[in-house]
C-alpha cells in the first residue's frame, strides 16, 4: 500500500490489553502478508508509531492506564501520526461509544466479538483510500510547485519582456491577431498599445512584402523557428524600417502563437549603403580609365600585338566591363534601399515598354538562339519607364540566359481584377510575366533568389556572367511601385516570373529622400 515496494501489503500496529485477541489478530492478518505489531499498552503504542508509523491503528478501547480514545486523540495531535487511519475494535457497541470513536479521529468501528471477513475487509478498503489519500496529496503538492514554477517564470518572463530593448510581438498563428507586444515594439511601429493588441497585423499593414512575410509564417509551421529574417517594416507614420525577425512558435492560452523578435537595422543597413556607395564610386573612376586604356591598346594605335595579345586585352575589357556593371547594379540596389533613388512616374504605354525590351534583348536572344515572344495588353501606366525597363530586361535576361537553343521566352501580360491589386488601391492592375522552358528552380530557392549575391548555382556567376543582384533589384523596383513579384517553377520544366503593378502609381508612399531617418 506504499509507493515502494516491501514484503508485505503493509504495516498494522494492533493494540489490545488482552493477549489473545492481539494473537488473534496477528495470526489472522500475518496469513495475507501483513506485518502485525503487537502492543498491549496505550503508552507503548504511541512510542511505537513515533518511532515507526505503521500504515493502520486497530486500537480496542479499554484499557488500563490509558484507553484507546485517549491514545486516538494523542495519535491525532502529533504530525507524524495524524494521517494514519485508526479503526477501534472494542466489545462496547453502543452508539455513542461509536460516536465518541469517530469524534476522535477514528474512521471505522467494529464491534467485538467480529466477524474475520469484516475485519479484512475494512483494513483493505481504509488502506486503499489512505493509499489514495496519500496519491491525491501528493499530486496536489506536485501541481501547486508547478503552478509557483510557472508563475516565476511567468513573472521573469514578463519583466525581461517588458524591459527588452528589442522589439517583441506575440500574434496569434491562425489569424495573425496581436495579443501582446513589448514597449520597444510600440516605439517602433508608432502605434500605441490600444491600437495594436486585438488588432490583425493585416489591418495595421506593418509589413511592406505582405506575401513574404506570410510566406515565412507558413514556413515557420513546418520548422516551428525561424532566424534572422530580413523584412521591411511600414511605421504609422509611414516610415521604412528595415529590421531582422526571429520567430518561434509557442503555446499560449490554448492558441498556436508567434513570438517574434525584431532587431532594427535601419541605421546599420544605411551606414552600409553610404561606405557601399563611397567605395563603388572611388571603384569606377579607375575601371573606366582602365576601360579607355585597353580600347586604346586594342585599335593598335599604340603598337600592334599578336593574336593571343589581342585576345587577352578583349577578355580584359570584358571583365572590366562586368566589374563595372556589377558596381553599378550594387549603386542601384542600395539607393533603392536606402530610398534615396526616388521614382520619376509618367504615363507610359505598356506595348511601347514591352517593344522596347525586346528590342534590347533581341541581339543577346539570338547569340543564345532563343526565340523571344511578346504579348502585351493595352494599357498605360502611371510608372517610372526607365526602372521598368530595368526590371522587364533583368527578367528576360536571366530567362534567356538559362533557355536551351532553339527555345522560346514568353513575355506577357494581362489585366487583373482590384481584388488583386498589391496596393489595395481602386482600380485595376497589371499581370506581366516573364516564362521559360529551361532547367528550372529549385523549391527551396524560390524565395531566397531575391536576395543579393544569391544564384540558383554557384557556378552561374562564373558561366553565365551574372552577379546575383539582378532579382534582387527587380524585387526592389517592384516594391518601389507598391507591386508584387514572385516566382513559379519546376524542375526541368522551366521557370515563370509574375509581376503585379497598380496602373495607377499611389505617389504618396514612394520613399522620399532622407525618409528612412529614425
Amino acid at each position: 500500500m506504499t509507493d515502494s515496494p516491501r514484503p508485505y501489503r503493509a504495516d498494522i500496529l494492533a493494540i489490545d490489553d488482552t493477549p489473545e485477541n492481539l494473537q488473534l489478530l496477528s495470526q489472522l492478518l500475518s496469513d495475507r502478508q501483513y506485518k502485525v505489531r503487537s502492543v498491549t499498552k496505550g503508552k507503548a503504542a504511541l512510542r511505537a508509531a513515533q518511532a515507526a508509523p505503521p500504515d493502520l491503528v486497530l486500537l480496542d478501547i479499554n484499557m488500563p492506564e490509558m484507553g484507546g480514545y485517549e491514545v486516538c486523540q494523542r495519535l491525532k495531535a502529533d504530525d507524524r501520526t495524524r494521517q494514519i487511519p485508526v479503526i477501534f475494535i472494542s466489545a462496547l457497541g453502543e452508539t455513542l461509544d461509536k460516536v465518541k470513536g469517530f469524534q476522535v479521529g477514528g474512521v471505522d468501528f467494529v464491534t467485538k466479538p467480529f466477524q474475520v471477513e469484516e475485519v479484512l475487509a475494512r483494513i483493505e478498503t481504509h488502506l486503499q483510500i489512505c493509499f489514495l489519500q496519500r496519491q491525491l496529496q501528493e499530486k496536489n503538492q506536485q501541481l501547486q510547485q508547478e503552478i509557483r514554477d510557472r508563475q516565476r517564470a511567468e513573472e521573469i518572463f514578463t519583466k525581461a519582456f517588458r524591459a527588452s530593448p528589442s522589439p517583441i510581438l506575440i500574434t496569434t498563428l491562425d489569424e495573425g491577431r496581436c495579443l501582446e507586444a513589448n514597449p520597444s515594439f510600440l516605439r517602433l511601429s508608432g502605434y500605441g498599445r490600444e491600437e495594436v493588441i486585438g488588432h490583425r497585423l493585416s489591418d495595421l499593414n506593418l509589413w511592406l512584402d505582405a506575401d513574404h512575410f506570410a510566406k515565412a509564417l507558413k514556413e515557420l509551421q513546418q520548422a516551428e523557428v525561424l532566424h534572422n529574417r530580413e523584412f521591411e517594416l511600414h511605421t504609422k507614420a509611414g516610415q521604412r524600417r528595415t529590421v531582422l525577425l526571429s520567430v518561434e512558435l509557442i503555446e499560449l492560452q490554448g492558441h498556436r502563437c508567434a513570438l517574434t523578435i525584431a532587431n532594427d537595422i535601419t541605421q546599420r543597413q544605411r551606414l552600409e549603403s553610404e561606405f557601399i556607395s563611397l567605395v563603388s564610386h572611388e571603384l569606377k573612376t579607375p575601371m573606366h580609365a582602365l576601360i579607355g586604356a585597353l580600347d586604346l591598346l586594342s585599335t593598335g594605335q599604340l603598337g600592334c600585338f599578336t593574336d593571343q595579345g589581342q585576345q587577352m586585352i578583349a577578355v580584359a575589357i570584358n571583365n572590366a566591363e562586368r566589374l563595372v556593371r556589377l558596381v553599378n547594379d550594387v549603386l542601384d540596389l542600395e539607393r533603392m534601399k536606402s530610398g534615396t533613388l526616388t521614382l520619376h512616374p509618367r504615363d507610359c504605354h505598356l506595348p511601347d515598354l514591352f517593344d522596347q525590351a525586346r528590342s534590347v534583348m533581341q541581339a543577346m536572344a539570338a547569340t543564345a538562339q532563343v526565340e523571344l515572344v511578346v504579348e502585351p495588353v493595352e494599357v498605360n501606366l502611371r510608372v517610372d519607364g526607365d526602372r521598368l525597363q530595368q526590371l522587364l530586361t533583368n527578367l528576360l535576361s536571366n530567362a534567356i540566359k538559362f533557355s536551351a537553343p532553339g527555345g522560346s521566352v514568353w513575355l506577357t501580360a494581362e489585366l487583373v481584377s482590384p481584388a488583386d491589386s498589391p496596393s489595395g488601391q481602386p482600380g485595376t492592375a497589371v499581370h506581366i510575366m516573364v516564362s521559360d522552358r529551361g532547367r528550372g528552380i529549385p523549391a527551396d530557392m524560390l524565395d531566397v533568389i531575391f536576395n543579393r549575391f544569391q544564384q540558383v548555382d554557384a557556378s552561374d556567376a562564373r558561366n553565365q556572367g551574372g552577379t546575383g543582384l539582378g532579382l534582387s533589384i527587380c524585387r526592389q523596383i517592384v516594391q518601389q511601385h507598391q507591386g508584387r513579384i514572385w516566382a513559379e517553377s519546376e524542375l526541368g520544366e522551366g521557370s515563370r516570373f509574375h509581376v503585379v503593378l497598380p496602373i495607377v502609381l499611389p505617389i504618396a508612399v514612394v520613399p522620399a529622400p532622407g525618409d528612412s531617418s529614425p
